[in-house]
């Protein structure tokens, strides 16, 4: 086995979003690397809590309540190419995710495959 410089990319989504998501990553990037494309892990079920602070513009909740929702973690990796990660965290994630600030995690990482 070998070890592959990449980015894992981790993003929080309500399960009801989960596959327009999926879809606006995918649009703009097929995941191929390996002989394989669309490779995504998801896993649920979770929840998510937050509460919007005065002057915060929540896409759900109310300033000051608490907020406790079902959510999805989904994964995936990329290659490390700055400017594709950028592409799919512009146009696939931030496009398609229905918060205004969603919760996305970035990994440099190394992935294990002959």
């Amino acid at each position: 086995m070998k070890l592959h410089p990449v980015y894992r990319i981790t993003v929080f989504v309500p399960p009801a979003h989960v596959e327009a998501l999926k879809r606006g990553i995918l649009g703009v990037d097929a995941l191929q690397a390996g002989g394989y494309s669309h490779g995504m892990w998801e896993s649920s079920p979770g929840h998510e809590q937050f509460r919007a602070e005065a002057g915060t513009q929540a896409a759900q909740g109310v300033v000051g309540e608490l907020v406790r929702e079902p959510s999805v973690r989904l994964e995936f990796w990329l290659p490390r190419d700055p400017e594709r990660l950028q592409r799919v965290l512009e146009q696939g994630i931030a496009a398609h995710h229905p918060w205004r600030s969603p919760a996305v995690f970035v990994d440099s990482c190394e992935f294990a495959a002959p």
